[in-house]
């Protein structure tokens, strides 16, 4: 369990709901409790009413019509339902999909099981700075792609993909544009009409909002066609079939029009804090390393290297911090990051990487007590200090 004076910096993997989203959704919990797909009476039509009101504060953020909101049970349904919806509508004519070697892994694993059905898929690499090469792109998409899929910001290094140009290649080409947009949402300006974006998939958890909600954005005009991957009543414009659960709508609608309210400034604040992190972490550490493009990047994320310090040993004596590990593990064996070898690093680099989030509650004390607490338990490993025990290597959540 987290004591009281555990500081979280694990922001891309979950944020805290926002009090004033609780606040909220409190009220549909008990009683406003109706079935918002009831239509037969007034405890029906105020869910309803609720559920309608967050589709346009959603679609507000992202400068879509609100009838182009797809509710889900979060991003990881949303990418599925894209990409094979997507795929399978267009089988007999477009048999091809264009991703990256770094996106999430329910993309990754959502396209292998593409190809295993027949379809051709293309990773395409990224440079060392986790940025796509926008002429091999252009190269790889043609008149049998159906849709490109790229993440708009990374989850595990926080770099900002070219979304505007990836979308006007894959508008020329006629092809779909999916993006991943989970950790990119409250935090970037996004406009799915200037950038040519036709799916957006988002989730409620990662923009100060509930667990268990999630949004596709799918295009009307040109009209996107979907194959749906549920089966039942019908709801969300035939493409996801399901009650829909009206308070966590309402906590998905209530967390994006505050974060647009308040993006800008955040925005500011987060990238001082993070400098301010930084520089405390240089300075103990000066052969540090930054994992991702340094500019292009949003400002509450940080994926860093300690040459010679294992994460899972760093992770282990680190009890005062909430971070994640940059290494995925399982049992007794450790991977380095798929990732970050993508990029080009080491096995040994990789190892040694953890992933550092800020976000909306993150304060100054807490940074700069992060920042001694970080940089003292990595020297005292890189001097040769004992290795504490632990129960096991926690994945990072993503």
């Amino acid at each position: 369990m987290a004591g009281s004076d555990t500081i979280y910096m694990d922001y891309q993997a979950t944020t805290p709901t926002d009090p004033r989203v609780v606040e909220a959704m409190l009220p549909y919990f008990s009683g406003k409790f109706g079935n918002p797909h009831s239509r037969d009476h007034a405890f029906g039509w105020e869910a309803e009413d609720a559920v309608e009101h967050a589709r346009g504060q959603v679609a507000a953020l992202l400068g879509a019509d609100p009838r182009e909101i797809i509710f889900t049970s979060g991003a990881t349904e949303s990418n599925n339902l894209a990409l094979k919806g997507a795929a399978h509508f267009h089988a007999e004519r477009k048999n091809r999909v264009v991703t990256t070697t770094i996106e999430h892994k329910c993309v990754l694993e959502t396209c292998k099981r593409l190809q295993r059905e027949g379809f051709d898929v293309e990773y395409l690499d990224v440079g060392p700075d986790g940025l796509l090469d926008l002429d091999e792109l252009r190269a790889a998409v043609n008149e049998q792609t159906s849709v490109v899929s790229v993440m708009g910001v990374h989850n595990e290094i926080g770099v900002i993909q070219p979304l505007a140009e990836i979308g006007e290649i894959c508008s020329d080409a006629g092809a779909y544009f999916h993006t991943d947009c989970a950790q990119a949402v409250g935090k970037i300006p996004l406009d799915v009409e200037a950038m040519h974006i036709d799916l957006l998939s988002l989730s409620g958890h990662k923009v100060y909002g509930p667990m268990g909600i999630g949004v596709l954005y799918v295009r009307r005009r040109p009209r996107v066609r979907l194959e749906p991957i549920f089966d039942g009543g019908g709801q969300e414009r035939g493409l996801r079939s399901g009650t829909l659960p009206a308070p966590l709508c309402v906590g998905v609608g209530e967390a994006c029009e505050i974060a647009g309210k308040e993006m800008a400034e955040e925005a500011e604040r987060l990238s001082g804090l993070r400098n301010r992190l930084m520089d405390g972490l240089r300075k103990a550490i000066p052969d540090l390393h930054l994992n991702g493009d340094a500019e292009r990047r949003i400002p509450g994320s940080l994926n860093v290297s300690f040459p010679g310090v294992p994460a899972q040993d760093l992770m282990a004596g680190l009890s005062g911090v909430a971070v994640s590990s940059g290494s995925a593990c399982t049992s007794a064996s450790v991977e380095p990051s798929y990732v970050l070898r993508a990029l080009g690093l080491s096995d040994e680099l990789a190892n040694a990487s953890i992933r550092i989030g800020l976000g909306r509650f993150t304060t100054e004390d807490e940074v700069d007590r992060a920042a001694d607490l970080i940089a003292g338990e990595v020297q005292r490993l890189a001097s040769g200090g004992p290795v504490a025990s632990a129960p096991g290597i926690r994945i990072p959540a993503e």
